[in-house]
């Protein structure tokens, strides 16, 4: 048995999902496949296809191919691709975060699924590859790797052009911790990263930074707010470099909030779940640092009556949010949420395809699911009924682009930018054209 791996080209597939109707439509650069391909070992020559934003070549040659998803609406179309290939004698792995929520399902389609983080274990999965014993299944579910040993991702093998919105660069993504000491009722995470928070250590978090020439970054850690202190240290480590960023949650706290707009805060992501007093000042105190909010709202929860969120949804407009994302309450395998509403009988829809966050796909406790379906239609056309979601859209970016000008980080890769205002030289995205 051959123990030296040698070169393999390996083909790297993120495969396409229909978005949701009426929603701005703009593609993000994948993070999930470029942190996997920093993985593997130097023999494998890698080339990447992201289908939502480009065409897969089945006529290119490769010796390997590894389907990445992310998304219970990619798995269907994961599997498509899948069958393609072995069709070709070509042999295909799964990997990535909606093959560990739907992995029995995927087996019947892949020669191999990989379960789990992947640093330090490729070489061996594609040793057993070259020498004729891959297994059916490797799985490393719960058995996570030195955090230090995550390295700066493959954001060489974006095609970077793809990644734009009428013209506008949108952002790179990156990580500077793995794990989640919350468990949120309708999050796999807690499944899929582990309860432990695993923060990497700021000299790996410099170190990718520097390798992300895009100043815009979205920071996709499930939560900032799990470690006041490394909170911090993490701000104070992103200072120097000059980024604008999004986020999810971070601290309320008035240090924090500080930091976080000295380091780049651009806007956050909170989840408005009640019309409490404590949403509208937490706001407020985003706002007087300089911070914008997108809302994130989740309707169809257990404890929610048509009433509740008909409240909810006329609250949004009183407390001056930037954005607002609307969801149903989606039981993605693995989650608390699933296992409830399974065990109750309450799912009426395993379709994966509808498993998109915009689709009600089970029974709601208070409410028909027609009725819920409703309200969530509801919930995007009040919102956004004086303001186009594009319009808002614009408006944040026109303020991150004064920053970059303020501070000298401005590029002038944006297209199709027009006009003077507020006195001043000031880019304004023509979003809305």
């Amino acid at each position: 048995m051959n123990t030296k791996l040698k070169a393999i080209s390996l083909k790297i597939i993120y495969p396409r999902w229909e978005k949701l109707k009426g929603q701005t439509t703009f593609n993000l650069p994948p993070h999930g496949p470029v942190v996997f391909a920093a993985t593997l070992p130097e023999q494998v020559s890698v080339s990447f296809t992201d289908e939502n934003v480009d065409t897969i070549d089945f006529d290119e040659p490769c010796d390997l191919v590894a389907i990445s998803m992310m998304l219970s609406t990619q798995v269907k179309r994961g599997w498509a691709i899948a069958t393609e290939y072995r069709k070709r004698g070509i042999k295909v792995m799964f990997g990535g975060i909606s093959t560990m929520l739907h992995a029995e399902e995927t087996l019947q389609y892949a020669d191999s699924i990989f379960l789990g983080e992947s640093e330090g274990r490729m070489e061996q999965v594609l040793l057993d590859w070259q020498n004729g014993c891959l297994k059916k299944v490797y799985n490393y579910m719960g058995q996570f790797p030195p955090i230090e040993s995550v390295g700066p991702a493959r954001r060489d093998l974006y095609k970077r052009d793809l990644y734009n919105h009428k013209g506008v660069q949108m952002v790179d993504l990156f990580h500077a911790s793995r794990g989640c000491r919350f468990s949120c009722y309708p999050c796999a995470v807690a499944y899929l990263g582990g309860r432990q928070f695993r923060p990497r250590p700021m000299w790996r978090v410099e170190e990718e930074l520097r390798t992300i020439e895009n100043n815009r970054l979205f920071v996709v850690d499930n939560s900032l707010a799990q470690n006041k202190e490394w909170e911090l240290k993490l701000f104070e480590t992103m200072i120097p470099f000059k980024k604008k960023w999004i986020s999810h949650t971070i601290d309320d706290d008035p240090e924090v909030l500080r930091m976080a707009a000295k380091a780049g805060a651009w806007y956050v992501y909170q989840a408005v779940y009640d019309t409490s007093p404590y949403i509208k000042e937490r706001i407020k105190r985003y706002h007087d640092n300089g911070i914008g909010v997108e809302g994130t709202i989740l309707l169809g929860l257990d404890n929610q009556t048509e009433d509740d969120c008909r409240r909810l949804i006329d609250f949004l407009l009183e407390i001056d949010l930037d954005l607002a994302e609307f969801t149903v309450m989606t039981p993605f395998p693995h989650t608390k949420g699933y296992d409830d509403l399974l065990r109750q009988n309450r799912i009426f829809d395993f379709d994966w395809d509808h498993y998109n966050a915009g689709q009600v796909v089970f029974y709601p406790k208070h409410m028909s699911p027609d009725k819920l379906q409703e309200l969530y239609d509801y919930a995007w056309k009040t919102f956004y009924h004086d303001e186009s979601q594009e319009a808002k859209m614009t408006r944040l970016f026109t303020r991150v682009m004064m920053r970059e000008m303020e501070d000298g980080t401005y590029r002038p890769r944006d297209r199709r930018l027009i006009g003077k205002s507020f006195g001043k030289d000031v880019v304004r995205t023509t979003l809305t054209q």
